[in-house]
């Protein structure tokens, strides 16, 4: 089992959102009404307000985390240049930040502003088919995702939600199959709350998979049992901050019983592949 007591190495978590101070304490209760979940607080001493950087920085001081894969989701086409501007602005900052891309599906012209984003040190793009109200494997979701091959820029994908079809495990496998050299992780174990329906679509497939949104409900023997139906090479850690403490999923992943390799390749060994970054701690 891996102890912690290693030499220090990066820990990456590959699954966070953030959002600017202004629309952050909105933004946040929106998600948690969307999922009926209680959201991370902050104590009005403390001076922060929830969902924002700052606070992702504060929270996750003293865990071990290095860095941070960030976004936002764009539910509205109008918003994807600013919610932009705003995480390549906030890498800027704060170099252990890794920004990815919003984009939404009725975005007129989604290869100037991906074209855009990368120049601005964005690393990749974030969908959210259910918040954004398309089916992922939709013909305009197609375009972006034929764009993004292109351009060398890997997709985060929310996956699963048993009250809805539109991120259902056998759209990846249609955009994986449509797309061979597209380079995606499957968020929350390839399907929220359908995670057993996600290993019937993707336990043969090439994609990453994080364990976001996962570990609280399906528990550490579970957890394990998915990590090694899909092979330690194919999963990322990630919070899902400000839904989820990153201290407190880092910890449950540490009680799963992962070989120090495991851990390394899962902490940051795999995010280094999938974004094509050299990290250090």
């Amino acid at each position: 089992m891996h102890t912690g007591e290693l030499t220090p190495t990066p820990i990456v978590d590959a699954h966070c959102h953030i959002y600017p101070p202004k629309i952050a304490a909105r933004a946040v209760d929106s998600v948690g009404e969307f999922y009926h979940i209680p959201m991370l607080g902050v104590p009005a001493e403390a001076g922060i307000i929830p969902g924002t950087p700052e606070h992702l920085l504060a929270i996750s001081e003293g865990t071990g985390i290095t860095h941070h894969l960030v976004h936002s989701v764009a539910v509205k086409a109008k918003t994807v240049e600013s919610i932009n501007d705003f995480i390549a602005g906030e890498c800027a900052r704060h170099p252990n930040f890794i920004g990815f891309a919003a984009m939404h599906q009725d975005y007129a012209d989604p290869r100037a502003e991906l074209v855009r984003a990368k120049a601005a040190g964005l690393r990749g793009i974030k969908i959210h088919p259910d918040t954004q109200g398309v089916n992922l494997d939709d013909d305009r979701l197609m375009r972006v995702y034929e764009i993004a091959q292109e351009l060398g820029l890997p997709v985060l994908i929310h996956m699963g939600d048993y009250r809805y079809d539109y991120s259902h495990p056998r759209r990846l496998k249609h955009v994986l199959h449509e797309f061979p050299d597209l380079v995606v992780c499957g968020a929350h174990f390839g399907g929220w709350s359908v995670f057993d329906l996600a290993v019937e679509y993707l336990a043969d497939e090439r994609c990453y998979l994080d364990c976001s949104s996962s570990m609280k409900f399906i528990g550490l023997r579970r957890t394990r049992e998915l990590i090694d139906i899909y092979g330690a090479d194919r999963i990322l850690f990630g919070s899902d901050f400000p839904m989820w403490d990153p201290g407190v999923e880092l910890r449950r992943l540490k009680s799963v019983g992962l070989s120090a390799d495991d851990w390394e390749k899962i902490t940051f060994r795999n995010v280094e592949r999938f974004v094509g970054l050299k990290l250090s701690a």
